[in-house]
């Protein structure tokens, strides 16, 4: 949905409103705004709004070409493509030309992932399981999500988890998913986008999938060092570290993930169908998308054709 007027007024006990939304307070601030938790009187829902000033983001470069507000409208017309248990659902966009203000709303998740003491095996899994099935969504859909990591995935209170925050993700054409943008977060980068050349998105994700399995059942990150070089240096460089205890077929799933070379890296698909993962439920199985986008509908399409 998309609203191009803004209504500022207050409700009956004096809090904030903007059109139906009410104000309850600030749950967080992102690189160009802050996130704000808001009731709608329509349905009573909570929701996260993402609030932004147009003004300052006009101003921020972000490559030569490209302002902070390209990319806040591109990650919205990415999340307007997008609708899966596993990913965070973009509600509404109210952008007024009248006004300085641009708001995401956006599906509201009481949880995020924390991974400090690790998670065990049995949550770790069915995280891994949740988080497979969304990013093999994106990559059906030609989108790179480009910065998967705990912070941006987030926890239902009844434990299934939504990937969120597509601030840098990228949509290509065809198959060609070869990037050139520097991806997300340093500790969650894959060995080949350390050396500043072209990489492939879908691979690179994979490697953030790792890492984010790394720690989910150790509690800390695989490769980290002193200042961002030496990060980058021990990604490149340095084997991972599997403790001796470790579960072997996890152990065997890790080593995989964290493959340097993205040509040998396991492929989602097969993450999904590894028997670490696949454990008592069995394979994850693809979602099935009827919007038309995904490569999986256009495979069909094509073999109907013919």
């Amino acid at each position: 949905k998309e609203t191009k007027k803004v209504f500022r007024s207050e409700d009956e006990n004096g809090s904030k409103m903007v059109n139906q939304y009410v104000h309850l307070g600030k749950i967080g601030s992102g690189s160009y705004g802050k996130v704000v938790l808001y009731r709608s009187m329509k349905d009573g829902k909570l929701y996260a709004v993402k609030v932004l000033n147009k003004s300052y983001m006009m101003k921020v470069r972000v490559v030569r070409s490209e302002t902070a507000m390209t990319d806040v409208l591109r990650e919205v017309s990415i999340m307007k493509m997008l609708d899966h248990p596993n990913i965070v659902n973009l509600i509404e966009v109210i952008d007024d030309p009248n006004a300085d203000k641009f708001y995401m709303v956006l599906e509201y998740v009481e949880g995020k992932m924390v991974c400090d003491n690790g998670l065990g095996e049995a949550t770790s899994r069915n995280y891994l399981r949740d988080i497979i099935s969304g990013v093999m969504y994106l990559h059906s859909h030609n989108i790179i999500h480009g910065d998967i990591k705990p912070d941006n995935l987030l926890v239902t209170s009844t434990g299934s988890v939504k990937i969120g925050d597509f601030s840098v993700s990228q949509i290509f054409e065809d198959d060609d998913d070869l990037l050139w943008r520097s991806p997300g977060t340093p500790v969650f980068t894959a060995p080949e986008c350390c050396q500043g050349s072209a990489y492939h998105g879908r691979a690179a994700d994979t490697w953030a999938v790792g890492v984010t399995l790394y720690c989910m059942i150790t509690g800390h990150y695989p490769f980290l060092g002193d200042t961002l070089q030496e990060t980058y240096d021990k990604i490149v460089n340095d084997p991972v570290q599997i403790p001796d205890n470790m579960n072997p077929q996890l152990a065997d799933l890790l080593e995989r993930l964290l493959c340097k070379d993205p040509a040998n890296r396991i492929t989602l698909q097969a993450v999904g169908e590894h028997p670490w993962v696949a454990g008592d439920q069995g394979p994850v199985v693809e979602y099935f998308c009827r919007c038309g986008f995904g490569r999986r509908k256009r495979d069909d399409l094509k073999g109907e054709v013919q």
